[in-house]
């Protein structure tokens, strides 16, 4: 009989399921569309009963691809976005939405309507805030929660649940309501190394109905990650994912930290084990993802964290990024007069269009570290959702100088290549917050779909200088939520051992010395000249600005 581990991702606009063997070899996965409500920029929501047909039909079409059955799936683990999900207390969906909509039961992580809320938040100065960099962020729970309370109150009072998303998952699989130790510690402020929440958070920026409530709507039981939930999967669920009813089913990860245990603490090609506090794991989607692991709690102003056994039980994590990542260079280039030439080669070719403008580029260039002087006369700061780290300010906006009005393709690849600069300075950034606090990293291990473009490696690696690899599993993220399902079925005794047995590094991309890293130091400056004068001329206009 064969015997496969599933990993479920839930991305922001797709489920996806990938199915793993014990040695971590990917034998199939599938993904299927999530709908998505956008009200207006700052409003993003989703349905978890939509979310839901999507991981089913992803299930089915993953194990129809490997021709395995249900019974041949031994442990499975769900990943997702930090989104909000809301249930009335009989567990079905009750509106988040200003439009009433009952189905729209899920704040999604990038919706920014609790701007407002956030500021009051920080204003208090709560020492809960210290292990969040600082300064919440919007893209964080309690703020929404705020948000809830008083612009849909009777939501909020009607309320039987409040999830993360991938604990929400966890309920729909299990029935079991104990939250993981990394969704309540990275977006709730629960303090995992004192093992509670904060009640006098909570009724310090206006939740003390939560405290009051002993917490009980948001989570009372919380447990490490991969710890096995309930009798494994309900007949209901079981039924729904074409598996079997008592399967095991561990605590569940947030997404990006998913892709963070499918990528650090694995094994070279030779076996041997790699230390896992030398490296930051770094997940590239929509948005942008760090992940560094420590033995003991460090303080980053900017950079989430430090959290206690919120990625691998046992060690602090510090969590950076960049809100916007991929979602920062599609929109860059479709802006460009050439786009829509290139998206028709593109096509004609059987590539998409970030691929064809990487191979003109490098072609251009000659090589792959002289492309990045493509781009030398631009100077892009994509941060159009903000800074999430290491600034921590959500109302950053994104800058470019060296414009002109050229329309032709050339200028188009300048533009791709810039942009991708402008992304790998933002990652710098976060870097050297790490690396002024004492944290001696070697390796960045890439994962998620940009990291498959040789260019942004390299790029990436010069920018930072550092070296950058990959895993060798093309899907670390799916791998990661697998890592969970094994461990919960005992195939591996905890998620470091899964990491030894299941992960590997694959492709090495070093940093280039000599002009190139001149250039790259000079251009990371005229960035942060930039990025000043954004936060300059934000500040003198910001006055006149309704929002």
């Amino acid at each position: 009989m064969a015997e496969a581990f599933l990993g479920v991702d839930v991305g922001t606009g797709s489920a996806r399921a990938g199915l793993f063997d014990k040695g971590g070899r990917l034998l199939a996965a599938a993904r299927r569309e999530i709908r998505i409500w956008r009200e207006d920029p700052n409003i993003v929501e989703q349905s978890s009963d939509d979310i839901w047909r999507a991981i089913c039909e992803s299930v089915r079409a993953a194990l129809a691809a490997a021709g395995l059955a249900g019974e041949d799936v031994k442990g499975l683990g769900f990943d997702a976005t930090c989104s909000l999900v809301v249930l009335d207390r009989a567990e079905r969906p009750l509106t988040v939405s200003p439009s009433g909509a009952k189905e729209r039961n899920v704040i999604v992580w990038m919706d920014h309507r609790a701007l407002e809320q956030t500021a009051c938040i920080n204003a208090t100065n709560h020492a809960v805030l210290r292990y969040v960099g600082g300064r919440i962020s919007p893209e964080m729970q309690t703020p929404k929660l705020l948000w809830l309370k008083e612009n849909l109150p009777q939501t909020f009072h009607a309320a039987g649940d409040f999830f993360d998303l991938a604990d929400y998952l966890s309920f729909r699989a299990t029935g079991s309501r104990a939250r993981s130790a990394c969704t309540l510690t990275c977006k709730w402020t629960y303090l995992a190394h004192e093992r509670r929440f904060d009640a006098d958070y909570f009724r310090t920026i206006g939740l003390g109905e939560l405290a009051d409530e002993g917490f009980a709507r948001i989570g009372t039981q919380v447990v490490d990650v991969a710890t096995p939930l309930g009798a494994g999967l309900t007949e209901a669920a079981a039924n729904d994912l074409g598996l079997v009813a008592g399967t095991p089913v561990g605590a569940s990860l947030i997404d990006a930290h998913a892709g963070g245990v499918g990528t650090v603490g694995g094994a070279t090609s030779d076996h041997a084990a790699v230390d896992p506090t030398r490296e930051l794991a770094f997940i590239m989607g929509t948005s942008s993802c760090t992940m560094t692991l420590t033995r003991e709690p460090v303080f980053v102003d900017g950079v989430w964290g430090p959290y206690y056994g919120a990625m691998i039980p046992g060690t602090w994590l510090l969590e950076g990024g960049q809100s916007a990542y991929g979602a920062a260079l599609d929109y860059l280039v479709t802006l460009h007069p050439a786009f829509a030439a290139a998206k028709a080669d593109a096509a004609n070719e059987g590539v998409s269009v970030l691929d064809l403008l990487e191979r003109r580029a490098v072609a251009m260039a000659g090589s792959l570290e002289a492309a990045a002087l493509l781009g030398a006369e631009l100077i892009i700061v994509p941060e159009f959702l903000g800074n999430r780290s290491p600034e921590a300010d959500p109302h950053a906006r994104a800058a470019i100088s060296g414009m002109t009005l050229a329309a032709s393709e050339e200028s188009l690849i300048r533009l791709f290549v810039a942009a991708l600069c402008g992304l790998c300075y933002g990652t710098r950034q976060i870097v050297e917050a790490n690396r002024a606090k004492g944290l001696e990293l070697g390796t960045i291990v890439a994962s998620g779909g940009a990291s498959r473009s040789a260019l942004l490696r390299q790029i990436l690696a010069d920018a930072t200088g550092l070296t950058v690899t990959l895993p060798q599993t093309p899907e670390p993220v799916l791998l990661g939520s697998a890592m969970i399902g094994a461990v919960a079925r005992g195939a591996h005794d905890d998620l470091s051992a899964a990491a030894l047995a299941m992960c590997r590094i694959g492709a090495v991309t070093r940093p280039t010395e000599g002009p190139i890293a001149a250039f790259h130091a000079a251009k990371f400056t005229a960035y942060e000249a930039l990025q000043r004068c954004e936060r300059q001329t934000r500040a003198l206009i910001e006055p006149y600005v309704k929002r």
